[in-house]
């Protein structure tokens, strides 16, 4: 973190102007955890007759970072579906944790040690993730980065129907570290989570999604 300069990586340029605040989305930004959440998605929406087409990879990434219930109620509207909110999420969490059981979800080199450097060197951070507490610490455990967090902010945390690409989720992880919205950069690699770091004014930086090769196009 000098001055006049950045790192490249193949996902992520890291700026070195040194923030007040670092906000880290989870999913896709810290943790390379999105084909695996795509899988259960792929599962539990079929469970409830979405069909073939809806939520393959790239509508998938387009809605990164939105709370689950909020993601079946924009499949409906897309595919004129009637899948119950709650019961989807809730499916979809389940198969998560099931697929995790047999995997350690990788990190994302970059991010994970750019927060290493802000804890040796006493700058705040916090997680604002669009994925429930229990899904979240399911994540950060299973790639060995939970005890890197202090602040974790999830759609728990802020009124039903507020999480990305509304602002809220990270106003509450500026609040909770004590810097103001101007004086944070938030790290985030889809789309709803950037248009909530802009409403919130803050600075932002894109972690490029890699598109695995298994994946349902």
């Amino acid at each position: 973190m000098t001055s006049d300069s950045t790192h490249m990586s193949a996902r992520v340029t890291i700026p070195d102007k040194v923030y007040a605040g670092y906000i880290f989305d989870l999913d896709g930004t810290l943790v390379d955890s999105m084909p695996t959440h795509h899988r259960a998605w792929r599962d539990a929406l079929r469970n409830h007759g979405a069909p073939y087409e809806a939520f393959l990879w790239d509508e998938f990434v387009a809605h990164g970072g939105m709370a689950a219930p909020d993601i079946v109620a924009d499949l409906n509207r897309i595919y004129g579906l009637h899948m119950p909110p709650e019961t989807v999420a809730a499916e979809k969490r389940a198969r998560y944790d099931e697929l995790i059981e047999t995997e350690t979800l990788p990190i994302i080199p970059e991010t994970v040690d750019l927060v290493r450097r802000l804890k040796e060197q006493g700058i705040p951070y916090a997680i604002g993730t669009g994925s429930v507490r229990h899904g979240a610490l399911t994540t950060m455990r299973s790639a060995g980065i939970a005890d890197l967090f202090d602040i974790i902010v999830t759609p728990d945390d802020v009124p039903p129907g507020r999480g990305k690409p509304c602002p809220d989720i990270f106003l509450l992880a500026a609040e909770k570290m004590g810097v103001p919205a101007s004086g944070c950069v938030v790290f985030e690699d889809a789309q709803p989570g950037l248009e909530a770091a802009a409403a919130a004014g803050m600075a932002a930086v894109t972690v490029r999604q890699l598109k695995p090769g298994n994946a349902e196009c």
